[in-house]
This record gives C-alpha cells, sequence and structure tokens, in this order.
C-alpha cells in the first residue's frame, strides 16, 4: 500500500473500532496528519479522558500510553510501537525512590509525567513541563523531590525560590544535549530571532532563552509574537505545527542534533496494524494504576 492507501485504512479502521487517534508534537509529520489531536502531555492526557472514543491509538512513547490508561481504565490503550521508550523516564526505579523518600522524609515527591505507572504511584503528584511551577507553588511544604528530570527541576528551583527543590540526576537526552555553543552560533547566524527553549534543557542554555515553555507554550508563544522568526530549542517534530499555524513566520532549529529517536518510531504502517490487529494494548496492575491516578488527579484539580 502507498501512503494514501494506509491513510484511507486508517480512517476506515478509526470508525470501525470506535477509536481516537492522538499524536505528540514529536511526532513524524505524516502520522500528525492523521492524529485527532496534537499536543504535549497534559493536553493529550486530558482529551483522552474527556473522550467517549471506546479505543485509544497513542502515538507517543510508554509513559504517555500509559497515562491515558491510567486516567481511562475503561478504554483500551493501543501504542503503535511497543518499544517506544523514554530514556528519562527509564532513570528513576520505584526502589531508588523509596531509598530517597526515606532519606528525605519530610519532602513532597513531585513526579514529572515522563514516568512509569509504578514511580507516579509512588509520588504524592504529578506535573508537566507546562504546569511545574504552578505545581511546585500549590504545595504548602518547603522541600520538594522533583523526580526525574534534573534540567526542569533546576529551572523550577529558578522560577520558585522559596521551595527547596532536591533534583533528581535524570535527564531527557535529547535536550541534554544542548550547549551554549549551539546558542552562540545561533545567535551570530540569526541576531534577529527569538529564542524558544524547552525546559528539559541545561540550566546554561536555558538562561539565554527569551522564552522557556513546553511544546504547548512554545506554539503558542511563537503563534501570538510579532516576531517573524524564531530559533526552536526542542525536539524536531514541533517544527511541523510550528509552520503549519504560522505560514508567515520562519523557524530554525538550535540544534540538528534535536531528535528524539523513540518518538519517530511510530509511522502511519504501525498505526494502521495497532488498528488492525488491535496492538500494542497497555495494561496497567489495579493497584499500581489507582495510586498513579492519584497523583494525576492532584495534579488535574489545581487546574486554572
Amino acid at each position: 500500500m502507498n501512503k494514501n492507501e494506509i491513510r484511507k485504512k486508517i480512517l476506515e479502521l478509526k470508525e470501525q473500532r470506535d477509536a481516537i487517534i492522538v499524536a505528540h508534537n514529536y511526532q513524524i509529520d505524516e502520522v500528525q496528519e492523521i492524529s485527532d489531536v496534537i499536543g504535549d502531555s497534559l493536553t493529550l492526557s486530558k482529551y483522552c479522558a474527556e473522550s467517549t472514543k471506546k479505543v485509544i491509538v497513542f502515538c507517543g512513547v510508554h509513559f504517555m500510553a500509559e497515562s491515558a490508561k491510567i486516567l481511562s481504565p475503561e478504554k483500551t490503550v493501543l501504542l503503535p510501537e511497543i518499544d517506544a521508550g523514554c530514556p528519562m523516564a527509564d532513570m528513576v526505579t520505584v526502589e531508588e525512590l523509596r531509598k530517597a523518600k526515606k532519606k528525605h522524609p519530610e519532602a513532597v515527591v513531585v513526579c514529572y509525567i515522563n514516568s512509569s505507572a509504578e514511580v507516579k504511584a509512588e509520588s504524592d503528584i504529578c506535573c508537566t513541563s507546562s504546569n511545574a511551577i504552578q505545581v511546585v507553588k500549590s504545595i504548602k511544604e518547603k522541600d520538594i523531590l522533583f523526580v526525574p528530570d534534573q534540567h526542569l527541576a533546576s529551572y523550577v528551583a529558578k522560577m520558585v525560590p522559596e521551595k527547596n527543590i532536591i533534583p533528581w540526576p535524570g535527564y531527557c537526552i535529547t535536550h541534554h544535549r544542548l550547549t551554549l555553543e549551539d546558542v552562540r552560533k545561533v545567535r551570530e547566524l540569526h541576531k534577529d530571532a527569538e529564542l524558544l527553549i524547552h525546559p528539559e534543557s541545561p540550566k546554561e542554555v536555558v538562561d539565554k532563552a527569551d522564552f522557556v515553555g513546553s511544546t504547548k507554550q512554545i506554539i503558542e508563544y511563537a503563534s501570538k509574537s510579532k516576531s517573524k522568526k524564531f530559533v526552536i530549542g526542542t525536539e524536531m517534530g514541533i517544527m511541523y505545527k510550528l509552520k503549519k499555524d504560522n505560514p508567515d513566520k520562519t523557524f530554525y532549529l538550535l540544534s540538528q542534533g534535536l531528535i528524539c529517536p523513540n518518538m519517530k518510531k511510530n509511522t502511519l504502517m504501525s498505526v494502521y496494524n495497532a488498528l488492525n490487529e488491535m496492538k500494542y494494548e497497555i495494561n496497567i496492575d489495579e493497584n499500581i494504576r489507582v495510586k498513579a491516578k492519584e497523583a494525576l488527579d492532584r495534579m488535574h484539580n489545581i487546574q486554572l
């Protein structure tokens, strides 16, 4: 089958299965094109929970599909590529987190959504890059054990100095590659461009940004800004929506290394296979799911 035939089959199967297709902003263009909604982790988790469809095809990585299943246990959640994982999420385990909690008994555990269901279940509240500052500000305790992203933790510590942020030593392997040299080079090449950076990036890079935000916030900022040129410091998949929403503006990547290999695993064919064969279904132990949902619910409940 060619791409047009695959797209047609996907749309037919979607109706037959009573399914929705959701895609993270980092997915390849052709997957974003056939999705019902494109967004960041927070947007997609809310959309899946509110949908009345029976089947969710989650074009993202494993922890995202897990989050959809945590919030919608009655629905069938499919991850087209079962080995699409997240190295950052793998940098914290339940056993390690329990040891850290014993070391910091007074600390509230704030868990970035980029984590496993088991780690969420061991945490007090979840956050995303969109709402991490808001979540931390909502906590009355001073000590915050922030897992697993050290760079997002650093950014939150800067923005909420009244809290004592205890960072976990994890990081996103894609954003972690960004350097001050990348910033220096791009500033020389595009002096009139605004620099928009994801907070998963190293502190020294984040400190040089004109704007810091999640994928959704970067997209919204670029659309509202009067500037016509932007340098984007996050995974290259975001360029699809930025260019689609702003055809009159120019976008450059801060580094050619901004590619997440796991996010790029989903293809049109894997989406077709997921719907055709109803694979790969995400299932979570009910005790873990209930505890993880409590942490996610606490996050959703503080949204303004």
